[in-house]
């Protein structure tokens, strides 16, 4: 373990993360909508644009941005899958399966009989791999909240942090174009994800669980025209108490929850978007992620306003047991992975949404490398993996490398010179969709100013450049 390592682990031990969240509004879900709208009318979330200015906001240097991407999509693999046996792959006489089928392509070796949907992507130059990839933390619920807000949860600003996809859904607020009604930030079998911490809850992720049927409650059982009779009357009885509400950023939150509810309603792009067919969920694998794959393409072609989208693959990848089982381990677990992932970049790649959307792949942390334990698994371990596609990047690089049983990087492959952290992939989004990552507000409630990506400490974050190519 590198002194690094060492160091953060002991400054986690004496500052552990057992307090509650500090800001907890209420996230966007289908059901919370219902509960407040009301009796007699129902509706589902959209961010109408309620244009409230932007506090005091400052950018500390104007870093030059790629502003490659117009959207993103992140795929958090939870649980940490094994990097040695995936986009690492390492084979270990006697112990990595033969049915993986290691082949060398693009000058790296890949499982193609695990994954060979990706390997046509590999070879296809869909995607990069960077392999310098650590963790801070081998604690699942600390490093999923890291990967996901960018910083130590730990820390100071930890607990009112947002979401990477909240930071993202305020500063593109201002581009909505009239008649985008769906949210900015999109959360697909996230219900455990990070929320909009501190930020306003317009800008919290709207979490859904894919279905063929779509989002229901868009029709009301009395006809549209009793629905709004009725909303207008809602409208009529409380406004004074919801738009500018003399008690505060709450009740102003539930106003936008009313207008969100009411911008889906009978709305044919709504579930146009967000159902599919059995054939079309068949062709992601007829799987949870796969039809999360498979609706995060179909909302960005409807171009209703998503800007980043978060998926969660909640898939089974903590494997400290049978890693190797047929039924439940590596080779059922990157079945799922290969046909959703691989289709959703077929998709984007066909339609031309690549190119203007940034995926990002990776778990929390990686595995124990070498033999299987004595549980026939791998056990945590900071070295991992990350994946990227589209959004202007250059397809086809390996960025990094591992020494040779994958236990800690021997190549860094980037400008920094050290491990690539889950605030330079933090800081790497921003740049990809043109937000300056050295932004600092002053809005936040603790009034210490809260950093885009935080700046303290002795490691100074970036984004990975080099994914758009050795000269960028």
């Amino acid at each position: 373990m590198s002194s690094e390592q060492e160091r953060i682990n002991r400054e986690l031990k004496k500052h552990p993360w057992t307090h509650k969240t500090f800001f907890n509004r209420p996230h966007w879900t289908r059901r919370r909508f219902f509960e407040i709208v009301g009796a007699g009318v129902t509706g589902a979330f959209l961010s109408q644009r309620y244009a409230r200015a932007q506090q005091s906001v400052e950018t500390n240097s104007g870093a030059k941005t790629k502003n490659t991407a117009r959207n993103v999509i992140f795929i958090l693999l939870a649980g940490a899958p094994s990097h040695t046996d995936l986009f690492d792959l390492k084979v270990v006489p006697n112990v990595t399966p033969v049915s993986f089928n290691p082949e060398t392509i693009n000058g790296a070796l890949f499982p193609t009989g695990l994954l060979p949907n990706l390997a046509q992507n590999w070879q296809n130059s869909d995607f990069t791999i960077v392999r310098s990839v650590r963790s801070h933390a081998l604690v699942h619920s600390l490093a999923q909240t890291w990967t996901q807000i960018g910083r130590n949860p730990a820390a100071a600003l930890g607990n009112i942090a947002p979401n990477i996809g909240s930071v993202v859904a305020i500063e593109k607020d201002s581009e909505r174009q009239p008649g985008q009604v769906f949210p900015a930030f999109l959360a697909l079998n996230s219900g455990a994800g990070v929320g909009q911490g501190y930020f306003p809850a317009v800008y919290a992720p709207f979490r859904v669980t894919p279905a063929t049927s779509g989002i229901s409650n868009t029709t009301n059982p009395d006809g549209q025209s009793t629905f709004t009779t009725r909303f207008q009357l809602l409208h009529s009885l409380d406004d004074n108490l919801r738009i500018d509400s003399p008690y505060g950023q709450a009740m102003q939150d539930y106003n936008d929850f009313y207008a969100a509810a009411n911008g889906m309603m009978y709305n044919p792009v709504v579930n146009q978007a967000f159902g599919f067919t059995s054939a079309d969920s068949q062709r992601y694998g007829s799987s949870s992620t796969g039809n999360a794959c498979l609706v995060a393409y179909q909302v960005l072609k409807a171009n209703q306003g998503t800007r980043f989208i978060q998926i969660t693959s909640n898939d089974g990848w903590d494997m400290h047991q049978n890693i190797y089982a047929a039924g439940t381990g590596l080779p059922a677990k990157g079945k799922i992975l290969d046909n959703a992932v691989s289709a959703l970049l077929n998709d984007l790649k066909s339609s031309g949404l690549l190119d203007q959307t940034l995926v990002v792949m990776a778990g929390e942390f990686g595995r124990t490398v070498g033999p299987l334990t004595a549980a026939a698994g791998r056990d945590h371990w900071p070295q991992q993996f990350a994946v990227f596609a589209g959004g202007g990047i250059k397809g086809g690089q390996v960025i990094g490398a591992t020494n040779a049983s994958g236990s800690d990087t021997a190549d860094y492959g980037w400008s920094q010179q050290r491990y690539v952290y889950p605030e330079d992939i933090e800081a790497t989004i921003y740049s990809a969709v043109g937000i300056d990552w050295t932004t600092v507000r002053h809005d936040d409630p603790l009034g210490r100013g809260f950093e885009y990506v935080p700046t303290t400490g002795p490691i100074q974050f970036y984004p990975v450049n080099e994914l758009w190519g050795s000269g960028s």
